[in-house]
């Protein structure tokens, strides 16, 4: 028998392996109807899968991120169908899910336009009643050369040739006349696929923007209902209100400029002083925890990136100062990360293993060569600032200090806002494909993601499982958060990393005499400074708390006559720490009130003759309204409290 365990605890036994599909219908037919794929031991798997062995079996619908991506990648084999349907000339290129959706890449020989796309909707909907299957069958590397080629698509037989080395069968699904090299997972058939829309068309390039060829772009979405898909724009709608690149320039926390580049923000004033807040608060905390602080260079020869295995691995992400080919000649590359930097201060001499953990820390500054296409406002960019930290460790250490990581990581997430809405995903490496990204072998793959999994199962972190996203040397916990369209990117890293130092040479030595290689937690705190003021715009609608508002008070005095007695009280105000101005302009209350609401400044303090006789002000507050005429004294307690305790 066949032990299954369900989501609800209880266990299903099966008599013989057989496939999820058939395992769902047996739970209940309402339940395949609704699913989309499956969660094997926390991995997700196509409903076709043949469930052989004990495991935890959990059925995962639209609800879920897993049922999406698989419903959304179905529905982007189901808009190649339609394309290839339409424009029989077209070649296939690549067609993933998408956080909100989906896209497909084509090689037309004219761009889509937008009256294309509405025929190309209007054919997946007649496609979509046809209800086709998807049958999922395998052929080896010349079998699928053999029938790619008779299909004319050139990308695909590229992508094979990647794969033929390997000696492994390749995956196909097919629907009705339409086959697509695909590993998946699909849903059953296109019948669920009842609201589609395709939202945009734009260029894309296969390979690097440089020299890849040009293609056309389609992104789209769909859902199992047409009320979905209506609550999906609107909510589009209202995103674009709260887009941090419409607010940030806005509310002028930061600007671009075309002569300076793309991905590379200018800070202005604002912007500046939030990421200075942020970055002294993140380094005070980590100085009571123990942390170390270093200040090391912003670039290096590429012998140092050679040692640690990015010159092999990230090559084409990084900024290169000279011929990264001519090994006749110096050459620099900007940082893309600090770890093989901070390692030098535990090189710097023999370690003890009473010096261990050895917690190093440094608000640095990373440069990383993004495409074009990935980039967007504060959240993507080439330069940025982050929270970055190296913790050395014996191994009886990993599992405490990664809690404490982790602890610190939620921490400052949840003063900040963000907490409550952020995600948690177990980055692995994918043994399929070792030789391309990963370091290290099997066994040692095998022993670091074990040990991972002991800690987070012992911490009791909700978390998905990402094959094929751990770092080049280890896996990690990634943090994720959600931009207002939907779009995921990671936040914070914490990863575990049992490679690098062996590289690098860094022996410390044991109580028994000996000399052991240490493990290293790679790991950022409140992560990127500009990404995370990118997420507080959108999530605060600009409204940020009044501990991190780049300006907390205005003072708007009605008449001239009342304005000393307005800067009194911002004098006092500013002695405090606090951040003040007067609005001194020869305007009306109204037209001053209205600049302070558009600016979003979190308190207005309004001074006539009433508060200049009494000794108080009225308060206007943007979380609470207005308030009742208070003494100047109780106000600056209330302030001051608030900051204090980080007030969300």
């Amino acid at each position: 028998m066949i032990k299954l365990k369900l989501k609800d605890g209880s266990v299903r036994e099966i008599e013989k392996a057989m496939p999820a599909s058939e395992i769902i219908k047996d739970i209940g037919m309402g339940l395949y109807k609704a699913a989309c794929c499956v969660k094997l031991d926390g991995e997700v798997f196509d409903m076709r899968t043949v469930v052989d062995h004990d495991c935890h079996f959990e059925v995962m619908t639209f609800d879920s991120k897993a049922g999406k991506e698989t419903f959304w990648h179905t529905a982007s084999h189901l808009m190649a169908q339609a394309v290839k349907s339409l424009y029989p000339e077209a070649k296939l290129a690549r067609g993933p899910a998408t956080d909100t959706g989906f896209y497909y890449d084509f090689e037309v020989e004219k761009p889509f336009t937008p009256a294309d796309l509405e025929k190309i909707q209007a054919e997946m909907k007649k496609l979509a009643k046809e209800g086709y299957a998807l049958e999922r069958f395998e052929l080896s590397a010349d079998e699928a050369i053999k029938l790619m080629e008779e299909r004319h698509e050139d990308y695909k037989v590229e992508l094979i040739h990647k794969h033929d080395d390997k000696g492994e069968k390749l995956s196909f699904y097919k629907q009705g006349d339409f086959v697509d090299l695909c590993a998946g997972p699909h849903i059953m058939s296109v019948a669920p696929i009842k609201a589609v829309k395709l939202l945009s068309c734009t260029g894309a390039y296969w390979g690097k923007a440089e020299d890849g060829k040009q293609l056309s772009r389609i992104y789209g979405t769909a859902f199992p209902k047409a009320s979905m898909l209506d609550e999906f724009l609107k909510q589009q709608e209202e995103a674009k209100l709260r887009d941090h690149n419409k607010i940030g320039r806005e509310l002028e926390y930061f600007t671009t400029v075309d002569c300076i580049g793309q991905g590379l923000p200018v800070m202005l004033p604002k912007g500046a002083r939030v990421i200075q807040l942020l970055q002294r608060w993140v380094e005070d905390v980590e100085q009571a925890k123990g942390c170390l602080l270093t200040k090391t260079p912003l670039f290096a020869k590429r012998d140092l990136y050679k040692i640690s295995g990015h010159w092999d691995h990230y090559l084409d992400g990084m900024f290169i100062l000279g011929d990264p080919y001519d090994e006749e000649k110096e050459c620099f590359a900007l940082r893309p990360m600090t770890c093989p930097f901070q390692y030098q201060v535990f090189l710097n001499r023999q370690r003890s293993y009473r010096e261990l953990p050895m917690r190093l820390t440094e608000t640095s500054t990373l440069f990383r060569n993004e495409d074009s296409g990935e980039m967007h406002g504060l959240i993507r960019v080439r330069q940025f600032t982050i929270s970055e930290g190296h913790y050395i460790l014996r191994p009886d250490q990993l599992e405490e200090e990664f809690k404490g990581c982790l602890e610190l990581a939620k921490y400052f997430l949840d003063t900040v806002g963000l907490l409550d809405d952020c995600t948690f995903r177990f980055s692995q490496w994918d043994p399929a494909n070792p030789k391309n990204k990963y370091e290290g072998t099997a066994e040692q793959w095998e022993h670091a993601q074990a040990a991972m999994k002991t800690i987070l199962d012992d911490l009791g972190v909700d978390y998905d499982i990402g094959i094929d996203e751990a770092a080049f040397y280890g896996p990690k916990l990634d943090i994720q958060y959600k931009n207002v369209y939907g779009k995921e990117d990671t936040l914070v890293t914490i990863q575990i990393d049992m490679l690098l130092a062996e590289r690098f040479g860094m022996y410390y030595v044991d109580k028994d005499g000996q000399k052991k290689l240490p493990y290293i937690i790679h790991r950022t705190s409140l992560g990127c400074f500009e990404r995370t003021l990118a997420y507080m715009l959108e999530h605060f609608n600009g409204v940020l708390p009044l501990w991190l508002a780049p300006e907390q008070v205005r003072l708007l005095p009605i008449k001239e006559g009342h304005a000393e007695y307005a800067q009194k009280i911002a004098d006092r105000m500013t002695a405090m720490g606090m951040r003040v101005t007067v609005d001194n302009r020869d305007e009306n209350i109204g037209t001053k009130i209205k600049a302070a609401r558009l600016e979003r400044i979190p308190y207005m303090l309004i001074i006539g003759d009433n508060e200049v006789n009494s000794n108080t002000v009225t308060v206007r507050s943007r979380k609470e309204g207005e308030l009742p005429a208070m003494p100047v004294d109780e106000l600056i307690a209330k302030l001051d409290e608030e900051i204090k305790t980080k007030a969300k």
